[in-house]
């Protein structure tokens, strides 16, 4: 199975929690479809992206990333990548990379959908179709941060930062109905 295929076959499998995400769902998975490119960040109209809330051991704090060119704090991510087997690969290479933390564990399911537009790599204005997962951090997790981000740090899941944008704030939402 490809990345492609396995981003089409989370999509279409996921049972969204609300009208909203339902129709955000069909309108990212229709995009899917429309674009054997879709997962790649050459895609100019838009591409899928994978992130993780990565939770610790105890499920009650997330790590978040200080993102160096947004200037708040996120949710651990970003673009999919030619080698990633699949959409839930990506999500976790993305969560090891910027965290440095060993041995996460996915869960498979979509915890939600965030389309965004932004300005990334290809210097021109696009979306990223992010398709948002939760990891669970071991008990003995340490963070390295990356030169992706400017810091890292736990925070409490029911106390996140002042300037949490709709796309985080959905998915700690999720992570909390999980619980």
């Amino acid at each position: 199975m490809t990345l492609r295929e396995s981003t089409i076959e989370a999509l279409t499998t996921w049972a969204a929690p609300d009208p909203a995400q339902d129709a955000l769902r069909h309108a990212v998975l229709s995009f899917v479809l429309g674009r054997e490119d879709a997962c790649k960040r050459e895609c100019v109209p838009g591409h899928v992206t994978a992130s993780a809330l990565v939770l610790d051991h105890t499920g009650t704090r997330v790590l978040l990333t200080l993102h160096p060119r947004f200037g708040r704090w996120l949710q651990l991510g970003g673009h999919c990548e030619d080698g990633d087997p699949d959409i839930v690969a990506a999500a976790l290479r993305e969560a090891a990379e910027e965290s440095g933390i060993g041995g996460l564990r996915m869960d498979t399911g979509i915890a939600a959908l965030h389309v965004h537009p932004v300005v990334c790599s290809l210097g021109v204005p696009t979306r990223h179709l992010d398709l948002q997962f939760i990891a669970h951090a071991p008990p003995d997790a340490e963070i390295v941060c990356s030169d992706e981000s400017l810091d890292l740090r736990w925070w409490q899941l029911d106390v996140l930062p002042d300037d949490t944008d709709f796309g985080l704030a959905q998915l700690a939402a999720a992570a909390s109905r999980r619980r």
